[in-house]
C-alpha cells in the first residue's frame, strides 16, 4: 500500500497542497456516493416492506402474525424459492459482476451499477421490517452511523499501515459467509450469535481498512491525471464502505433489534 506521507514528502509544497485538496474532494465524493446508495437502499426496503404486508385481510394470501398479513408480493418474495434469489443476488453481483463493470464501464455506468445494486440490496433487506420494530431499526442505524464515523476517521488519520489487518479480515469474511450458509440449514441460535459478534468486529475493522485504502489509492494515482479512473475508484471505495456499513448494521441489529 502506498504510504500517504511518503508520497507527499517527494513533492513540492504547492503540489502537496494540490494533492490534499484533491484528496478531500475525492473523499467527499466517496461519502456522498455511499450516502446516496444508503438512501436508495432504505427507500427500497421500506417501500417493498409496505407493499408486502397489509393489515387488511381482504385479498391477503397468508397471515404473518396477528393483525398483519402477507400480500401476493410478500408471499412471492418471502415464502417461495424467489427468496433465495433475492437473498443472494447482491452477493452474486459483487463476486461476478462488479469487477467486470469496473474494468469495462465508464464512470457514469459504474455509478449507475452501484445505485442499481443499492436498490436490489434494499429489496433483499426489506424483510427486516417484518421482523424488527421500526424504532429498533432506527436506533441501530444511528449506533452504526456513529461507530462507522469513528472507525472511518481512524482509518483516515492513523499512520499505522492497516493492509495486513485488511487481508486477515477479508479472509474472515469468506469464513463468515460459509458459516452463514451452513447455519441456513442448521438454524442454530448459538451459531447465529457467534456469527453476529464476529461479523460486527470484522466489518468494524474493514471500515478503517477500506478508508485508509481509499485515501492511499487516490494519493498514489493522483499524479497520473486519469480523472475517469479516479472517478471509478471513488465509486468502488463508496461500495466498499457501503458494504461494511450495512453488514455492521445488520449484525448489530441481531443484538439490539427488538422483534415484532
Amino acid at each position: 500500500m502506498a504510504d500517504y506521507q511518503t508520497i507527499r514528502a517527494g513533492v513540492s509544497g504547492a503540489r502537496a497542497a494540490e494533492i490534499d485538496q484533491g484528496l478531500r474532494a475525492h473523499m467527499n465524493k466517496v461519502y456522498a456516493t455511499m450516502s446516496g446508495g444508503m438512501l436508495i437502499t432504505a427507500a427500497a426496503a421500506w417501500a417493498i416492506a409496505n407493499l408486502a404486508v397489509t393489515s387488511d385481510p381482504t385479498g391477503a394470501t397468508a397471515a404473518l402474525r396477528e393483525g398483519q398479513y402477507l400480500t401476493g408480493l410478500g408471499e412471492v418474495l418471502y415464502t417461495t424459492p424467489l427468496r433465495w434469489v433475492v437473498m443472494f443476488a447482491p452477493l452474486a453481483f459483487i463476486l461476478f459482476g462488479w469487477g467486470a463493470l469496473m474494468r469495462r464501464g465508464s464512470a457514469s455506468v459504474v455509478s449507475l451499477g452501484f445505485f442499481a445494486f443499492a436498490a436490489v440490496m434494499g429489496v433483499s433487506m426489506s424483510s427486516i421490517f417484518l421482523v424488527f420494530t421500526s424504532v429498533s431499526i432506527v436506533q441501530t442505524f444511528l449506533v452504526t452511523a456513529i461507530a462507522f464515523a469513528a472507525l472511518s476517521l481512524y482509518g483516515y488519520t492513523t499512520k499505522r499501515d492497516l493492509s495486513g489487518m485488511g487481508t486477515f479480515l477479508i479472509m474472515g469474511v469468506v469464513g463468515l459467509i460459509i458459516a452463514m450458509v451452513i447455519n441456513i440449514f442448521l438454524q442454530s441460535p448459538a451459531m447465529m450469535f457467534a456469527i453476529s459478534a464476529i461479523g460486527v468486529l470484522i466489518f468494524a475493522g474493514l471500515t478503517a481498512f477500506y478508508t485508509q485504502e481509499i485515501k492511499s489509492t487516490y494519493v498514489a494515482h493522483a499524479a497520473h491525471g486519469d480523472q475517469e479512473w479516479l472517478d471509478k475508484a471513488a465509486i468502488d471505495g463508496a461500495l466498499s464502505l457501503y458494504i461494511a456499513f450495512l453488514n455492521m448494521f445488520q449484525f448489530l441489529l441481531m443484538f439490539m433489534g427488538q422483534q415484532e
